[in-house]
């Protein structure tokens, strides 16, 4: 029962997942001989415990460990190459369709169930920090980490400069009770960590859409239009949005699987969790959606001010044209070249006229003004 309590506090040190990229791609400073360059770590665990070997061990050697004295092996691979997994696949019985999944990345977020192994996929999300939103910045970076659970293994396939697991398998083997459980308190671990990562991704994407909300309603904009938004910058934050939807989406029906339906691969100890990643992960999904709404929201009514702001713009065009289209009417009667006009030989026929065409100036210039045309 400690394990069970203890079980959210190994897998969630905090309760906000830090948003600095972590581009190592290395656990072990050293690997045994023959050992694929793609090969992070290869372990073996026993009883909770990591076992010790006098060097880095193959994936070959800690699977006839496994298989004489029992545990289970975690084998991580950093980006294999076909040539790199197949010796790995053919050792573990691995189904060829996942294989091929695995060594070409870019799969949707899935759950697969063969003979012997699950096969599932996450996205990985990380938060691009930026100094300021343009219509270039990129907001989110995706990864991927492909798991294969066994009964006596765990491979997991990480795609991607960020997502490592590193820290979580320091943090899983300070907690031999759990890692006793096996190969599935491995998986619902990286599950857990992974939405976890989503909750700050979504928090810190929520930051940059209640500033662009800000700055489009802002009361220091001309013409209804803010100075420092534009459509380009709304939509690239809704692409970004859209790709953090499409990691988030589809997972929660696996989630919902490996809490709900029994799996003989899946400790019943373990499975009753999955349902706390499964509503986090619903709660992370409601967000990405509300966020897909809002900026259809912010983009309509962006573009619905640059409307107000160009009809603001031609009524004032239309209003000074009105005002000089007076001085024009009148330049152009005089300017014809009659001899009979009673005005031209007048003495005071020239301040007359111009003050009658001032004063219908002044009058419709008012007139326009009071009307919110000026």
């Amino acid at each position: 029962m400690s394990m069970i309590r203890d079980l959210r506090a190994v897998v969630r040190p905090s309760s906000r997942v830090s948003l600095r990229k972590d581009t190592s791609t290395s656990y072990d400073a050293t690997r045994a001989p023959g050992t694929p360059s793609a090969v992070v770590d290869c372990a073996v665990y026993r009883d909770g415990a990591r076992v010790q070997s006098p060097g880095p061990l193959s994936p070959q050697e800690a699977m006839r460990l496994v298989r004489r004295d029992g545990g289970f092996v975690w084998i991580g691979l950093h980006e294999p190459t076909e040539a790199e997994f197949a010796g790995i696949a053919g050792e573990f019985g691995l189904h060829p369709l996942a294989v091929e999944d695995a060594v070409q990345a870019h799969q949707r977020p899935k759950l697969e169930r063969y003979d012997d192994s699950l096969f599932t996929v996450f996205k990985t999300i990380h938060y691009v920090e930026h100094d300021r939103l343009t219509a270039n910045s990129e907001v989110v970076e995706t990864g991927e980490v492909m798991c294969f659970t066994g009964r006596d293994f765990f491979i997991t396939v990480r795609h991607g400069g960020q997502g490592s697991l590193r820290a979580l398998r320091h943090r899983l083997q300070d907690d031999p009770e759990l890692l006793a459980k096996g190969p599935s308190a491995v998986l619902h671990a990286i599950a857990d960590h992974v939405v976890d990562g989503y909750i700050a991704v979504a928090d810190a994407v929520q930051d940059d859409i209640d500033e662009v909300e800000t700055e489009v309603f802002s009361p220091g904009r001309r013409g209804g239009v803010s100075r420092g938004v534009d459509s380009a910058r709304i939509y690239q934050l809704k692409r970004e949005v859209l790709e953090f939807k499409r990691a988030v989406a589809p997972l929660l029906r696996p989630m919902q699987l490996l809490s709900e339906r029994p799996m003989r691969l899946i400790d019943p100890d373990i499975q009753k969790y999955f349902r706390d990643v499964a509503d986090h992960l619903a709660r992370v999904q409601e967000q990405v959606l509300g966020f897909d709404e809002l900026l259809n929201s912010i983009l309509q009514a962006n573009l619905a001010q640059a409307s107000v702001a160009q009809n603001e713009d031609m009524r004032k065009i239309t209003a000074w044209a009105a005002i000089i289209a007076v001085p024009t009417m009148v330049c152009g009667v005089y300017g014809m070249n009659f001899q009979y006009m009673p005005e031209l030989h007048w003495r005071y026929g020239y301040p007359v006229i111009m003050g009658i065409t001032a004063a219908l100036c002044l009058g419709i210039h008012r007139s326009l003004k009071r009307n919110g045309w000026l």
